[in-house]
């Protein structure tokens, strides 16, 4: 449970998550972090894409930015209002696949963290709880639309900031995102126990060599890119 505290020195309300909805990880956390070091104040417009609970664009808009929160899920955005209204913040909030509902809009910073787990049934699910995580059999299939149509949304000098498992090769991202002719990098990492859904797929990973025999830690990568 979260233990932050707001500036009327309350502690936070915890982040609450309706079924189906991804609830904070060590993802969260890891992008969250990354959100700190990036510069952040009443002037800088920012853009959650797959908002899911809202914990990313709260801390954004906690940090003093205007903040547009989307999701695919009519269940992740219901969440993410609930919470901007529990913890009385204002965030925007409405349901889009990625940027299809912002035509045209621009921000300083676009922060995501994309479903990126490889599954062997090589699709995306439509609806429940798995389409959070399930990115199709190599685990790039938000991840490739995200770096395609993501620098669009960036003006100059804009940053955007993306999570996800080494699983999905972060070179791949890296390069991606310099062809669109952004700055990457990845700017921080982690190494943490594999959850419930990598340890129902080891064999599979492993047969593909996503996985060594006796791994059971996954890494996490935080990967910023900056329009010039």
């Amino acid at each position: 449970m979260s233990t932050e505290m707001t500036e009327d020195a309350r502690p936070a309300r915890p982040i609450v998550t309706l079924p189906g909805v991804y609830a904070p990880q060590h993802d969260t956390r890891l992008l969250m972090a990354a959100l700190d070091k990036e510069r952040i104040g009443p002037g800088t417009d920012v853009l959650d894409l797959g908002t899911g609970s809202g914990a990313l664009a709260l801390h954004a808009a906690q940090l003093g930015a205007r903040v547009t929160a989307v999701d695919i899920s009519w269940r992740a955005v219901l969440t993410a209002r609930l919470n901007a209204l529990l913890r009385r913040r204002h965030i925007t909030v409405q349901r889009s696949d990625l940027l299809s509902s912002l035509p045209g809009r621009s921000y300083d910073l676009v922060i995501c963290n994309p479903p990126y787990v490889p599954s062997p049934l090589g699709r995306i699910p439509g609806h429940g709880a798995a389409r959070a995580w399930d990115a199709g059999r190599d685990g790039r299939a938000i991840l490739d639309r995200l770096c395609e149509t993501a620098p669009a949304a960036l003006r100059p000098g804009g940053r955007l900031l993306i999570v996800h498992s080494g699983l999905c090769n972060s070179d791949v991202t890296l390069r991606r995102l310099s062809d669109a002719g952004l700055h990457a990098g990845v700017v921080d990492r982690a190494f943490v126990p594999l959850g419930p859904v990598l340890r129902s797929r080891l064999h599979w990973l492993r047969d593909r060599g996503l996985l060594k025999a006796g791994d059971m830690l996954e890494e996490l990568v935080v990967i910023r890119a900056e329009h010039p």
